[in-house]
């Protein structure tokens, strides 16, 4: 026991590796789920938005709403938020550009937080859900998508870099600044 403790606390800074490989495994199984289940979430929102299903309103009845709360053109922001959730939904379950899409759900999030935000927090009309969901991609963003993901057979991504992370959550939080800053 003395001796793991020794080797848990001699991990040099420069060393991002896990202690135990079992410790990688278990890292790599809780971020595959959390990747797969934002995703599922995510890409069911986007495809209301983008297919109408799952009772939501597509394209046309989507663009309406965003222009109702101040999104203009609602068309353009309904295909970008759609193609956000559907697109970066399943490009989070396979943990694909990880680092990126979990900043784009971020933004995107930060959006939808703002729209039901005089709902309160919780609650049938509150934000809790889109909030949830926007720190569960800043969190991935930064974690990145574990060894069980596609960007680990891609070189630029095999090893997740914390600049990459946080490189991507400063642009879409400039981005969703800049959305709400513009929205009417």
């Amino acid at each position: 026991m003395a001796n793991d403790i020794a080797r848990a606390t001699s991990v040099s800074a420069g060393d991002t590796a896990l202690t135990h490989p079992a410790d990688q495994s278990t890292m790599d199984i809780g971020l595959l789920v959390l990747r797969v289940t934002v995703g599922l979430f995510i890409a069911g929102h986007g495809s209301q938005k983008l297919f109408g299903w799952f009772s939501g309103n597509g394209i046309n009845g989507t663009a309406k709403f965003f222009e109702s709360v101040g999104y203009d053109p609602g068309k353009l922001y309904a295909v970008i938020g759609g193609l956000i959730e559907f697109g970066g939904g399943l490009a989070l379950i396979a943990g694909f550009f990880t680092p990126l899409v979990g900043a784009a759900i971020l933004g995107d999030m930060l959006n939808a937080t703002s729209v039901k935000w005089s709902g309160g927090f919780f609650g049938g009309s509150g934000f809790e859900y889109e909030l949830l969901l926007a720190i569960c991609g800043g969190v991935i963003a930064f974690t990145g998508p574990g060894r069980i993901a596609v960007d680990h057979f891609l070189p630029l991504l095999r090893r997740h870099r914390l600049a990459y992370g946080a490189g991507c959550v400063v642009l879409a939080l400039i981005l969703a600044g800049i959305t709400l800053a513009i929205k009417k």
